[in-house]
């Protein structure tokens, strides 16, 4: 089963495997959000939209829209 950054719940930790960075933003990349980092849900915004994500140690808000193109692995 394919596990998106949208599917990841708050306090969960991941790893980025994979991003569509045709569909990313470049700011996105830029700002660290790459294959091999972890990644953690702080808070989700009224309605599921934006995520307040920790992407090593940056805190980005980012649309569920352009979250589920993020592919992550959660850390068990």
């Amino acid at each position: 089963m394919q596990v998106t950054l949208a599917d990841i719940k708050r306090g969960e930790v991941g790893v980025i495997v994979d991003v569509s960075s045709n569909l990313i933003p470049l700011k996105l990349l830029e700002m660290g959000c790459l294959p091999g980092n972890s990644v953690e849900l702080v808070q989700v915004a009224p309605f599921a939209d934006p995520m307040y994500l920790n992407i090593n140690g940056s805190h980005l808000a980012i649309r569920k829209e352009t979250a589920m193109h993020i592919q992550i692995e959660i850390a068990r």
